[in-house]
Protein backbone atom coordinates (compact mmCIF):
# COMPACT_ATOMS: atom_id res chain seq x y z
CA UNK A 1 0.00 0.00 0.00
CA UNK A 2 1.35 3.41 -1.01
CA UNK A 3 2.42 5.85 1.65
CA UNK A 4 -0.58 8.13 2.20
CA UNK A 5 1.43 10.64 4.21
CA UNK A 6 3.63 11.84 1.31
CA UNK A 7 1.16 14.69 0.75
CA UNK A 8 -1.05 16.25 3.43
CA UNK A 9 -4.63 15.15 4.05
CA UNK A 10 -5.85 18.66 3.25
CA UNK A 11 -9.30 19.98 2.33
CA UNK A 12 -7.59 22.78 0.37
CA UNK A 13 -9.78 25.47 1.91
CA UNK A 14 -8.11 28.12 -0.23
CA UNK A 15 -9.32 26.35 -3.41
CA UNK A 16 -12.90 25.66 -2.37
CA UNK A 17 -14.04 29.20 -3.16
CA UNK A 18 -13.19 28.69 -6.85
CA UNK A 19 -15.73 25.89 -7.26
CA UNK A 20 -18.90 27.50 -8.71
CA UNK A 21 -21.94 27.61 -6.46
CA UNK A 22 -24.03 25.93 -9.16
CA UNK A 23 -21.77 22.86 -9.37
CA UNK A 24 -23.59 19.65 -8.44
CA UNK A 25 -21.30 17.07 -10.05
CA UNK A 26 -17.55 17.41 -9.54
CA UNK A 27 -14.56 15.36 -10.68
CA UNK A 28 -11.43 15.72 -8.54
CA UNK A 29 -8.44 14.47 -10.54
CA UNK A 30 -5.68 13.32 -8.21
CA UNK A 31 -8.08 13.42 -5.28
CA UNK A 32 -5.59 11.77 -2.87
CA UNK A 33 -7.60 10.93 0.28
CA UNK A 34 -10.71 12.76 -0.88
CA UNK A 35 -10.45 15.53 1.73
CA UNK A 36 -11.26 18.28 -0.76
CA UNK A 37 -14.39 16.62 -2.09
CA UNK A 38 -15.49 15.56 1.38
CA UNK A 39 -15.28 19.15 2.61
CA UNK A 40 -17.36 20.37 -0.34
CA UNK A 41 -20.00 17.72 0.32
CA UNK A 42 -20.41 18.96 3.89
CA UNK A 43 -21.68 22.31 2.66
CA UNK A 44 -23.19 21.57 -0.76
CA UNK A 45 -25.57 19.10 -2.35
CA UNK A 46 -22.84 17.65 -4.54
CA UNK A 47 -21.91 14.35 -6.15
CA UNK A 48 -18.12 14.01 -6.05
CA UNK A 49 -16.05 11.63 -8.16
CA UNK A 50 -12.32 11.23 -7.68
CA UNK A 51 -9.40 9.85 -9.63
CA UNK A 52 -6.60 8.38 -7.50
CA UNK A 53 -4.37 5.57 -8.80
CA UNK A 54 -2.49 5.10 -5.49
CA UNK A 55 -4.36 2.39 -3.57
CA UNK A 56 -3.66 3.75 -0.07
CA UNK A 57 -5.13 7.23 -0.56
CA UNK A 58 -7.84 5.84 -2.87
CA UNK A 59 -9.05 3.55 -0.09
CA UNK A 60 -9.47 6.52 2.23
CA UNK A 61 -11.14 8.58 -0.50
CA UNK A 62 -13.69 5.81 -1.09
CA UNK A 63 -15.01 6.37 2.44
CA UNK A 64 -15.42 10.11 1.87
CA UNK A 65 -16.72 10.73 -1.65
CA UNK A 66 -19.20 9.06 -3.98
CA UNK A 67 -17.01 7.34 -6.59
CA UNK A 68 -13.27 6.75 -6.91
CA UNK A 69 -11.55 5.70 -10.12
CA UNK A 70 -8.43 3.80 -9.06
CA UNK A 71 -6.37 4.19 -12.21
CA UNK A 72 -4.57 6.94 -14.05
CA UNK A 73 -6.94 9.10 -16.05
CA UNK A 74 -6.80 8.25 -19.75
CA UNK A 75 -8.78 7.98 -22.95
CA UNK A 76 -10.23 4.63 -21.85
CA UNK A 77 -11.38 5.84 -18.42
CA UNK A 78 -15.00 4.96 -17.78
CA UNK A 79 -16.53 8.28 -16.78
CA UNK A 80 -19.87 9.74 -17.89
CA UNK A 81 -19.42 12.12 -20.81
CA UNK A 82 -20.49 15.78 -20.67
CA UNK A 83 -21.41 15.18 -17.02
CA UNK A 84 -19.29 17.23 -14.63
CA UNK A 85 -20.03 20.83 -13.69
CA UNK A 86 -16.46 21.20 -12.41
CA UNK A 87 -13.27 19.24 -13.02
CA UNK A 88 -10.56 19.99 -10.48
CA UNK A 89 -6.79 19.65 -10.69
CA UNK A 90 -5.32 20.70 -7.34
CA UNK A 91 -1.55 20.69 -7.87
CA UNK A 92 -1.79 17.80 -10.30
CA UNK A 93 -0.96 18.99 -13.84
CA UNK A 94 2.68 19.61 -12.96
CA UNK A 95 3.05 15.87 -12.27
CA UNK A 96 1.84 14.91 -15.76
CA UNK A 97 4.13 14.47 -18.75
CA UNK A 98 1.72 16.30 -21.05
CA UNK A 99 -0.75 18.53 -19.20
CA UNK A 100 -1.76 19.88 -22.61
CA UNK A 101 -3.04 16.44 -23.67
CA UNK A 102 -4.83 16.09 -20.33
CA UNK A 103 -6.63 19.41 -20.74
CA UNK A 104 -7.80 18.35 -24.18
CA UNK A 105 -8.87 14.92 -22.89
CA UNK A 106 -11.08 16.10 -20.03
CA UNK A 107 -13.28 18.16 -22.35
CA UNK A 108 -15.22 14.96 -23.10
CA UNK A 109 -16.36 14.73 -19.45
CA UNK A 110 -17.02 18.42 -18.89
CA UNK A 111 -20.64 19.57 -19.01
CA UNK A 112 -21.40 22.26 -21.65
CA UNK A 113 -21.33 25.00 -19.01
CA UNK A 114 -18.73 23.28 -16.82
CA UNK A 115 -15.49 24.78 -15.56
CA UNK A 116 -11.97 23.69 -14.83
CA UNK A 117 -10.59 24.59 -11.41
CA UNK A 118 -6.81 24.34 -11.31
CA UNK A 119 -3.99 25.18 -8.92
CA UNK A 120 -0.37 25.21 -10.08
CA UNK A 121 2.89 25.88 -8.20
CA UNK A 122 4.46 29.24 -9.04
CA UNK A 123 7.98 28.86 -10.41
CA UNK A 124 8.60 32.56 -9.76
CA UNK A 125 7.94 32.35 -6.02
CA UNK A 126 10.55 34.40 -4.17
CA UNK A 127 12.01 31.45 -2.24
CA UNK A 128 12.63 29.62 -5.49
CA UNK A 129 14.09 32.67 -7.21
CA UNK A 130 16.50 33.30 -4.36
CA UNK A 131 17.54 29.64 -4.41
CA UNK A 132 18.37 29.83 -8.12
CA UNK A 133 19.91 33.31 -8.16
CA UNK A 134 22.00 33.21 -5.00
CA UNK A 135 22.79 29.52 -4.72
CA UNK A 136 23.05 29.04 -8.50
CA UNK A 137 21.21 25.77 -8.07
CA UNK A 138 17.94 23.93 -8.68
CA UNK A 139 17.84 21.34 -5.93
CA UNK A 140 14.84 19.02 -6.04
CA UNK A 141 13.04 18.42 -2.74
CA UNK A 142 10.46 16.08 -1.26
CA UNK A 143 7.68 18.67 -1.50
CA UNK A 144 7.05 22.19 -2.69
CA UNK A 145 7.77 23.97 -5.96
CA UNK A 146 10.88 21.87 -6.63
CA UNK A 147 9.13 18.60 -5.74
CA UNK A 148 11.18 15.85 -7.37
CA UNK A 149 8.02 14.36 -8.90
CA UNK A 150 7.23 17.54 -10.84
CA UNK A 151 7.62 17.09 -14.57
CA UNK A 152 6.44 20.55 -15.62
CA UNK A 153 6.90 24.04 -14.18
CA UNK A 154 4.70 27.09 -14.66
CA UNK A 155 4.55 30.81 -14.17
CA UNK A 156 1.26 32.68 -14.24
CA UNK A 157 1.94 33.72 -17.83
CA UNK A 158 2.92 30.29 -19.11
CA UNK A 159 -0.12 28.70 -17.42
CA UNK A 160 -2.43 31.19 -19.11
CA UNK A 161 -0.80 30.36 -22.43
CA UNK A 162 -1.35 26.64 -21.81
CA UNK A 163 -5.07 27.12 -21.21
CA UNK A 164 -5.35 29.27 -24.33
CA UNK A 165 -3.45 26.74 -26.43
CA UNK A 166 -5.80 23.99 -25.22
CA UNK A 167 -8.99 25.86 -26.12
CA UNK A 168 -10.00 27.33 -22.77
CA UNK A 169 -10.76 30.85 -21.63
CA UNK A 170 -9.58 31.72 -18.13
CA UNK A 171 -12.33 33.56 -16.27
CA UNK A 172 -10.49 33.97 -12.95
CA UNK A 173 -6.92 33.82 -11.74
CA UNK A 174 -5.55 34.54 -8.28
CA UNK A 175 -2.39 34.04 -6.31
CA UNK A 176 -2.88 31.76 -3.29
CA UNK A 177 -0.85 30.81 -0.25
CA UNK A 178 1.29 33.93 -0.21
CA UNK A 179 4.57 33.46 1.61
CA UNK A 180 7.16 36.16 1.05
CA UNK A 181 7.87 38.02 4.31
CA UNK A 182 11.35 37.49 5.70
CA UNK A 183 13.53 38.92 8.47
CA UNK A 184 15.89 39.75 5.62
CA UNK A 185 16.00 43.54 5.22
CA UNK A 186 17.15 43.06 1.63
CA UNK A 187 14.06 41.08 0.69
CA UNK A 188 11.63 43.38 2.48
CA UNK A 189 13.22 46.44 0.90
CA UNK A 190 13.05 44.86 -2.56
CA UNK A 191 9.36 44.10 -2.18
CA UNK A 192 8.68 47.63 -0.98
CA UNK A 193 10.57 49.34 -3.80
CA UNK A 194 9.69 46.97 -6.62
CA UNK A 195 6.25 45.90 -5.40
CA UNK A 196 4.69 46.08 -8.85
CA UNK A 197 7.31 43.91 -10.52
CA UNK A 198 7.57 41.41 -7.67
CA UNK A 199 3.84 40.95 -7.07
CA UNK A 200 3.82 37.59 -8.87
CA UNK A 201 6.68 36.37 -6.68
CA UNK A 202 4.55 36.36 -3.50
CA UNK A 203 2.13 33.43 -4.09
CA UNK A 204 3.35 29.89 -3.79
CA UNK A 205 0.63 28.87 -6.24
CA UNK A 206 -1.86 30.32 -8.67
CA UNK A 207 -5.51 29.28 -8.90
CA UNK A 208 -7.32 29.34 -12.24
CA UNK A 209 -10.92 28.93 -13.32
CA UNK A 210 -11.41 28.23 -17.02
CA UNK A 211 -14.25 27.46 -19.40
CA UNK A 212 -14.12 25.66 -22.71
CA UNK A 213 -14.05 27.95 -25.74
CA UNK A 214 -17.25 27.90 -27.78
Amino acid sequence: MENITQYPDSPRIEMQRFVPAHARRLLDVGCHTGAFGHALKQNHDMEVWGVEPASGPAGVAATRIDHVLTEALGADSKLPEAYFDAIVFNDVLEHIESPWDMLHLVKRWLAPDGVLVVSLPNLLHVDNLEHMLFERDFRYEGRGIRDRTHLRFFTRKSALRMFDDCGYTVTAVAGINESWWSPSLTRRTAFRIFSRWLAECKPQQFAFVAVRDT
